[in-house]
Formats: structure tokens, C-alpha cells, sequence
């Protein structure tokens, strides 16, 4: 996404939830100097195949990784939003990138990383204290913002995890993005909340405004970005996004 393009998103979005372009930029700030210290990737690092599944922490999750471990996932590259790492691991399945701002279940987040997934750490406002405590702890770690890019830490566009993993795919060149578990609804899950005492539950305002702009993201993506992208997730319908069944994957593999 071009960066004059995202700013006017950022603006609505710190315009929408009051958040602090300062404490965004504070938080980036830590984040580049860590990684001056600590693993810290350049992007040139990041190979990215032309097919890309992203896995969202919503309901369809773990439905749609056991239909997709019916196929030969080595082709593609699998990345992750944050919590859906923990759903992944409980199919024995390591994703090859981790996007997330550190607040899924860190146990499940490290155990990935320590065995082979690079982790894309976004720096912003509220997770500065986790920032400091995890950075020095972790491998392989690409680091981003919402705000202005620093030395170490970049700006591809997105909001949330989900969104972010579709800009960070096709700013690597994928050309095809399949969506799972990406509902986009008012169902949270165990993944996207590891606090919840049930399994899923319904999204809280902030929650729910935030996947609306998740939602609006990606359909900008379909349309804007060069990349085709297909959602196996069901949910809510994504303008400029085909929804396809599993078979239909299965003749891409």
C-alpha cells in the first residue's frame, strides 16, 4: 500500500479510537532500537511464495485448517494473525509467519518461533511493555508500524493482524491470498481472546469497529493491490473477494 494512501486510513482510525500517534511512534521507536540489538530482519530477508494462505482467529479457524491439511500446504506460504498460531499448532502445523502486536497466547507464539516462524512485530501505543519484555526473548523478528517507518521497523499498511498479513503478502509479491478463518464478524474466538472462558463470544464495540476496518482494508486490497484473494472463511461477504469452498482450493494446490 502506498504510504500516502495508508496515512489517510491512519488518520481515521486514531480519529475513530482516540488512539496517540505519539505513543504509536514511542512504541516504534523502542521496537527499532531493540532490534538493533536483538534479531532483527531486514525485509530483504522475507521470501514470500506467489501463494499465500492467511489465517485469521475467527470462527471458521479451525474448520477450514483441517480441510486445508487435506492439500500440500508446502505450497504455499502460511501466515498467521497473532492468536491463530495457537489453532495451528494444535494441528501440528508450524506457519512460516507470524503477524502479530503480542497480545495471542505468547507460549504458543514462542514454541512457533523457536521452531522456524519469523515473527512481523507491530509496534503501537499499547503494547510498548510487551515489546520490551518479548523483543530481546525472540528470533527472526521483523518489525512494523501504523505510523511513520524507521531504519528497522516498516510500514506496509493494515490495522489489525488479519488485514496486515494480506498487505505484508502482497508487498512480498504474492499473487494469490486465500483467507481462512477471516470472518469479519461479531463472534470472537479463544484465539483472537485467549482470556475468554468459553470458546468463542460476542465481539465487544471496540472489537467489532476494529473488524469493520479489517474488513474495509481488505476490500480495498482486492481491489487496489495486485493480488487475486479468496476467502474460504464464510462469515461476511467481502466486496471484490470470491468466496469459494474447499474443493476449489484443492485445484489450486
Amino acid at each position: 500500500m502506498n504510504l500516502d494512501i495508508w496515512f489517510s486510513w491512519y488518520k481515521t482510525i486514531l480519529d475513530e479510537f482516540g488512539f496517540s500517534q505519539d505513543d504509536d511512534e514511542k512504541s516504534a521507536i523502542i521496537l527499532n532500537k531493540l532490534l538493533k540489538k536483538h534479531n532483527g530482519l531486514n525485509k530483504d530477508k522475507i521470501n514470500i511464495k506467489n501463494k499465500v494462505i492467511v489465517f485469521g482467529a475467527g470462527p471458521s479457524l479451525k474448520k477450514n485448517i483441517i480441510e486445508l491439511k487435506k492439500i500440500d500446504l508446502n505450497n504455499f506460504t502460511l501466515i498467521s494473525a497473532d492468536g491463530a498460531t495457537t489453532a495451528l499448532l494444535e494441528e501440528d502445523i508450524i506457519p512460516d509467519i507470524i503477524v502479530t502486536d503480542l497480545d495471542g497466547k505468547m507460549d504458543d507464539i514462542i514454541k512457533a518461533n523457536n521452531e522456524g516462524a519469523i515473527l512481523v512485530i507491530h509496534a503501537h501505543g499499547n503494547n510498548i511493555e510487551k515489546v520490551e519484555k518479548y523483543v530481546p526473548t525472540l528470533q527472526r523478528i521483523l518489525g512494523t508500524t501504523q505510523s511513520i517507518p524507521l531504519e528497522n521497523v516498516y510500514n506496509f499498511g493494515g490495522f489489525t493482524d488479519g488485514d496486515r498479513c494480506i498487505f505484508l503478502a502482497s508487498e512480498f509479491g504474492a499473487n494469490l491470498i486465500i483467507l481462512a478463518g477471516m470472518d469479519f464478524g461479531k463472534i470472537v474466538t479463544k484465539y483472537s481472546r485467549p482470556d475468554l472462558e468459553n470458546s468463542e463470544d460476542t465481539a465487544d464495540e471496540i472489537k467489532t469497529k476494529k473488524l469493520k476496518f479489517a474488513k474495509e482494508l481488505t476490500e480495498w486490497a482486492a481491489e487496489n493491490e495486485n493480488v487475486n484473494i479468496l476467502n474460504i472463511s464464510g462469515g461476511e461477504k467481502l466486496e471484490n473477494v470470491k468466496n469459494v469452498g474447499f474443493s476449489d482450493i484443492n485445484d489450486l494446490n
